[in-house]
């Protein structure tokens, strides 16, 4: 036969498939098509059953609420009765409101009667309703309409109040505290995002505050000493928030992580070099440092060597570049607080002799400004602080002064505050968020009052508000831009943070909602101690309360019932011959060959033969008797004679 032509074949395709190969493949679904979806159908089948479904949700959630109004309107009539004036004006108000709402759906107002005429107008509708805000309250001012327009007007309205008194925007409501120890907290440092906090004092400590991971307990989950037995004195985050500047009592600066490990640590300057600028480092004690607040891993310190240097992180063997403040008379003078413009082109330098001078960042010779009379000389100048803006300087001075500076005119000071006692050598003084206030804290000797912050406004520099803190100094103060938070280092040791709850954010507000935390039982263990199994409670005899049930367990018990072994010493050894073993050799071994329990007296053990070598000298006397001297002694009855005709006070003697 001849095989099949194509149009044969395409019949049997079309016919179906050919039941012999689905019964040889092994399944009966071979040669059937695949379905085919159209997915642009479905697409649009499934947004119509959406919006279907919505329309219809809504529609149930506005017949809801519209019987919710009636029922509310019918308990207000039962209450109070209206007068027929109000009653009227009432019912005009409803009936407008009726036709708005008609006028929306017409099957909602064809089903409300005269009960809506009758009581106070319906309040607004939800979202996917029209709002008649003109229908609301109908007894007093009507309330401006609720828009976007509106929304700003009212901002504006808020601002303006808000400029008109700062004093509204101080976070002042709430209040929690930190226990950094018991001595000065000298040093604060805030990361540029708020989430950590780190408090240095005089008692070498730093510590290490979370606030993402604090509970109520306000503990540190770090504490180190980074700087052995010196006092910190600044503590500083860099702008990334990465590093921290640790600045002590010593001549070397320190940087270490966010983790409290070390990063760099700046080289100590040659003591005997007389030009402070050939030196590869500070030699004197250091008051201060800064970071630059663009430049990442620059930072700036002060020192009693008269300098201010800039270092790198990159490079602790060298200081970038070097300033020595001069006075007019071209002497060094001590620096005591530095810092860098907003910009980081200025460097701000305050002086011993009551000096401020500010240098070019890249001129290091000759200061741009320099006010030789800022404070009084022979007092350390506490902190300099530029303003947000960059335009105006803020100096605290050791005279109890706080002055304020414009940059741009550096002949005469702005405003000038006085009766800030200050008693403490790096008191601060800061900028408010909005820069429209300055704050700074005053100290108290100890018993005679409570350390306030005192807070003025910059265009007046009016002493506006007072925050009494605790009956201790108030050493440092830091307003944080981010959180508007106010973080207080106090002289007792404490470090309080202000937050307002409306004003505020994140900060102390996530760790005061979180409940203390209770011990678990491996925090407790903070030393490491050595455990011997038998001393754990797991392996501890309990207590019998009877001693008969306790002396018949220790009977059963082999360890304790054991007759003690008596002491390896006597005849018989206490019946112990065969411990080394039955053999003749180990009996012979330990009684004989290692008997050593001979407790005699050895020189009675040699006197013994002595008689039996004086009858028969055998083995000593012959050897020695050629050489043996011969023996002469004294007559002994003679002797005594003279014993007895001597004194009795010369045999007392004797």
């Amino acid at each position: 036969m001849e095989p099949s032509g194509p149009s044969e074949v395409t019949g049997a395709d079309a016919a179906g498939p050919d039941p012999q190969l689905a019964v040889t493949m092994g399944f009966t679904g071979f040669g059937k098509k695949a379905r085919t979806f159209d997915l642009e159908a479905m697409f649009e089948q499934t947004r119509r059953t959406a919006v279907e479904r919505s329309r219809k949700t809504l529609e149930a959630r506005e017949k809801e609420e519209e019987m919710n109004r009636e029922k509310e309107l019918r308990k207000q009539i039962e209450d109070v009765e209206p007068t027929p004036s109000s009653s009227s004006a009432i019912r005009e108000q409803s009936k407008s409101s009726s036709r708005d709402t008609s006028s929306s759906d017409s099957e909602d107002s064809s089903d409300s009667s005269d009960d809506e005429l009758i009581g106070p107008p319906l309040p607004p509708k939800t979202v996917g309703e029209p709002v008649n805000t003109v229908d609301e309250d109908i007894l007093g001012p009507l309330p401006a309409p609720l828009g976007e327009g509106d929304e700003d007007d009212d901002d504006d309205i808020e601002d303006e109040g808000e400029e008109e008194n700062p004093v509204q925007r101080i976070p002042d409501s709430h209040e929690i505290t930190l226990k950094h120890g018991t001595k000065t907290v000298s040093a604060l440092g805030l990361d540029p995002s708020g989430a950590r906090l780190v408090t240095g004092g005089y008692d070498y400590d730093v510590k290490f505050w979370d606030f993402a991971g604090m509970d109520a307990s306000f503990k540190a989950f770090r504490s180190l000493q980074p700087c052995e037995c010196h006092q910190i004195k600044s503590l500083q985050y860099s702008n990334t928030g990465d590093m921290i500047l640790v600045v002590s009592g010593s001549s070397q600066a320190k940087v270490i992580d966010r983790d409290g490990f070390e990063v760099m640590e700046c080289i100590k300057g040659d003591q005997y070099i007389v030009d402070m600028a050939n030196t590869k480092g500070h030699t004197a004690m250091l008051h201060t440092g800064s970071w630059h607040p663009k430049i990442k891993g620059e930072f700036m310190t002060c020192s009693n060597d008269a300098t201010v240097r800039l270092w790198e992180v990159e490079n602790p063997k060298k200081q970038k570049s070097v300033f020595k403040p001069r006075t007019m008379q071209g002497k060094k003078v001590i620096p005591t607080t530095c810092t860098y413009s907003r910009d980081g082109n200025l460097v701000a330098a305050a002086c011993q002799n009551g000096s401020i001078q500010i240098w070019d960042r890249n001129l290091t010779v000759h200061p741009k400004f320099h006010y030789k009379q800022a404070h009084d000389p022979g007092t350390d100048t506490s902190c300099v602080a530029f303003s947000y803006d960059g335009n105006v300087l803020a100096s605290r001075g050791g005279d109890d002064t706080l002055k304020l500076w414009d940059v741009r005119q550096f002949n005469k000071p702005l405003f000038s505050a006085s009766d800030l006692p200050t008693l403490f050598p790096m008191t601060d003084c800061c900028f408010s968020p909005d820069d429209k206030l300055i704050v700074t804290g005053t100290s108290v000797q100890r018993g005679c009052g409570n350390g306030k912050l005192v807070f003025f406004e910059r265009r007046t520099f009016q002493r506006v508000y007072e925050i009494d803190i605790t009956d201790a100094s108030v050493v440092r103060c830091l307003w944080h831009p981010k959180l508007n938070q106010i973080m207080v280092g106090t002289g007792n040791g404490l470090a309080k943070v202000y937050y307002d709850p409306n004003k505020s954010q994140r900060g102390a507000k996530l760790c005061v909602v979180k409940t203390q935390r209770k011990a678990k039982q491996a925090e407790t263990l903070t030393q490491d101690y050595i455990i011997t199994p038998h001393a754990l409670p797991m392996f501890r005899e309990p207590r019998q309360r009877s001693t008969r049930k306790q002396l018949e367990k220790d009977r059963l018990d082999p360890l304790k019932s054991h007759k003690p072994e008596p002491p390896v010493a006597g005849p018989g050894r206490g019946g112990r011959v065969g411990t080394h073993g039955g053999t003749l050799s180990s009996y012979i071994v330990k009684n004989i060959a290692l008997d050593k329990t001979d407790d005699s007296n050895p020189r009675e053990a040699i006197l013994r033969h002595a008689k039996a070598a004086e009858d028969n000298p055998y083995w000593v006397s012959p050897a020695y008797s050629k050489t043996q001297p011969k023996t002469m002694f004294a007559q002994v009855e003679s002797d005594d004679e003279e014993s007895k005709n001597e004194p009795e006070w010369k045999k007392r003697k004797i």
